[in-house]
Formats: C-alpha cells, structure tokens, sequence
C-alpha cells in the first residue's frame, strides 16, 4: 500500500464528533465529488463522482450521523458513483451546508463554498481532511515530499489555498492540463497539514522517515567533507614532493638556509603526515603554521628556479 493510501485510510476513519465539523465534512465531499441535478426548480439528484470507496462510505456515514437517520440511506447508481434522489433530504443536506438558501436557490459552486461552513478551526480541519480524501494524494516520503489537491475548478484549489494558509502552511497553485492543482512542497509543512488534517499516525511515520533521511544526508555530507579534506591534504602533500625533489635535484639542499633544509628533508621522509606531524619531527619542534610557511617558503623557491 502507498504512503497516500495509508494517509486516506486513517482520515477515512476519522469523522467530526460536532455536528458542524460533520456538516463541513459533507460541504467538503459535494464541493470536491458532487454533482448536483435541478428538476422543475428543486434538487432532484445528488450523485458522487469518485473512484474512491472510502469517499462514497464516509459520506453517507456522515449523513447518517448528522441527520440523526437510523434506516439505511436508499441510494441508486454504482458503489463508487452513488445517486442519491431522495429530494427532501437532498435539500436538507444542501441547506445544512449552505450550499441552497432558505428558498431552495442553489448556491453556484464555481464560486466556492459559503465561508460560514468552515468559520471554526475544527470546521477547517474537517474540510481539508476531506477534500484530501476525495482529490489528494502524497508521495513517497522516501523519494522526496510533495502533497498535492488537484482540483477541477480553480474556486476549489483557491479556497482550499485560503484555509491551509489561514494554519500559516504555505501552499501554491500550478495549473496542470485540465486541474488546478495546489501543492505543500516542503517536509515541514507537510508535516503540518497532515497534523491540521488529524493524522496523527501518518504524520509520526512521515517523522521517522524525514529523522532517517536527514541523519543519512547529514553523515553522507561528513562523509563527503571528510573525503573532500583528506584529497586537499594528499594533493597539497604531493605538491610539496613534487617541489622539493624539484630543488633537490636543480638546485641542492646545501643551498637552503637550515630551517628550509631540515623541513624539505622531514617533508620527503614523511609523505603522509599532516602538518602537525611534521612539526614534531622538526628539531626544534615547529607548530603547524610554521611548517605551513616553510612550505610555501619552499614551494615559492621550486616556482622561481622553474621560471
């Protein structure tokens, strides 16, 4: 199973305790999935257009619940495209989540939904959480982070936009062919919306996941400076070789003043100590700056008898 499956399975589970949270849960699912048929000037058709099974489930489930209805909900059309024609409760359920007034107008959704719906904190958790259910997916946290709602209609993808950044998470919007498609980029954001959805479990694996990774970049980043140090030392030593012998043999040691005499040949019998070993074996003992000037010294002296 997917990252994203597993994500949809736990917020599946998880329906509003209030009955506002509920409603916003269902504004949500006709917002994202409904489609909605007016005949002689009343809703006569509600029908859900989704291939996910938890979709359909979780919203006549609410249904139930919200509406306080213990008979089961006679439904026509597909399991995953179900049609609801009961038309008294159509309007209920329209009027509940403000999407028809009072007098049986039907709000126009390419506007967006009435703000009323989510004016809670927990009603806007309980709208993103849905509409992550009906159109959102993640990926593979071990491949990289990237959530994502692709939306038909832009008011969708705007209003969503509005809610997730009204819990300070940023979000962007790229139309996608036919979608608008708003996106979480970053690790740590996603970790936040995936807490303001009430995930908690796929939040923590995602944790584990960004810990490991992050330990791994950060020991492959040692790793790589280490390497990276121990090539600068090893080109620097040969480089000094390459000049001393240089002088050695175009030039002569006897020449050298002492303190560059003794550190050519100290260099040239230890090729593979650092500076600090090499100031150990000078007599008397140099530090490591001392050793580094009598180097340049020397490699300064091999550039002028080349030229």
């Amino acid at each position: 199973m997917s990252f994203s499956s597993e994500v949809k399975e736990e917020l599946d589970k998880h329906i509003g305790s209030s009955r506002h949270c509920q409603l916003a849960e269902l504004a949500a699912i006709i917002f994202m999935d409904g489609s909605i048929e007016i005949k002689d000037g009343r809703a006569c058709r509600l029908s859900l257009q989704t291939d996910n099974p938890m979709v359909s489930r979780k919203f006549f489930t609410i249904i139930r619940k919200a509406f306080n209805i213990r008979n089961s909900i006679p439904q026509n059309g597909h399991e995953l495209k179900p049609v609801l024609e009961d038309t008294a409760l159509i309007e209920d359920i329209l009027k509940a989540v403000k999407i028809m007034d009072p007098d049986g107008n039907i709000k126009d959704l390419t506007e967006g939904i009435n703000p009323m719906v989510t004016k809670n904190s927990c009603c806007k958790r309980a709208f993103l959480r849905d509409s992550f259910l009906c159109v959102g997916s993640i990926s593979d946290p071990n491949k990289g982070y990237h959530l994502e709602f692709d939306c038909s209609l832009e008011a969708q993808a705007l209003f969503l936009q509005s809610l997730i950044e009204s819990f300070d998470v940023e979000a962007r919007i790229v139309r996608r062919k036919k979608y608008y498609v708003l996106y979480v980029k970053e690790g740590a954001g996603i970790v936040d919306l995936l807490n303001i959805m009430e995930a908690p479990v796929s939040l923590m694996n995602l944790e584990n996941l960004r810990i490991v990774k992050e330990m791994r970049n950060s020991i492959n980043r040692r790793v790589n400076c280490e390497v990276a140090n121990i090539t600068k030392t090893v080109n620097a030593a040969t480089k000094q070789i390459e000049d001393i012998t240089f002088i050695k043999d175009h030039y002569g040691f006897n020449k050298l003043q002492e303190s560059l005499r003794q550190m050519a040949e100290v260099r040239l019998e230890h090729p593979d100590a650092t500076l600090l070993e090499l100031g150990t074996y000078l007599d008397p003992p140099v530090g490591k700056s001392g050793v580094n000037h009598r180097l340049r010294k020397l490699s300064e002296l091999a550039d002028k008898i080349r030229s």
